[in-house]
């Protein structure tokens, strides 16, 4: 496995780690700016109608797990395919289960970090 595809894998694991913990700050860190976020199929939300959807959604305490099942790495750009579910609540306050396949557009800052271009956690669905 190459750095850079380990690099993603790491990625994986503190996005998760981030999202966990509720910290929407250091969840919006792993965006670039005009990332675009496709959390309802058919609904993509960039900029901060993005932000507020995540902040929402990160406050009610939803748990994921996720694993890197493909990822291609082309000089700073990357595509990763990765398995996810989601515990969480509904609307009603609820237990909900959310799962999917996600298609994940990457891309390498100056600074070696990886960020979501574009988040479509039902891209394979």
């Amino acid at each position: 496995m190459s750095q850079l595809h380990e690099m993603l894998e790491k990625h994986t694991s503190l996005y998760v780690e981030a999202f966990n913990a509720g910290d929407f700050d250091a969840v919006d860190g792993f965006y670039t700016e005009e990332a675009v976020a496709v959390w309802e199929p058919g609904r993509p939300l960039t900029g901060q109608a993005r932000r507020d959807y995540q902040r929402e959604f990160l406050a009610r305490r939803p748990k994921m797990t996720a694993t890197p099942r493909q990822s291609f790495v082309t000089s700073d750009t990357a595509l990763m395919i990765v398995d996810w579910v989601i515990e969480t609540v509904d609307d009603a306050g609820e237990p909900e289960r959310l799962e999917g396949v996600g298609v994940d557009v990457l891309r390498l800052g100056e600074d070696g970090i990886w960020r979501y271009a574009v988040d479509d956690p039902y891209g394979q669905d």
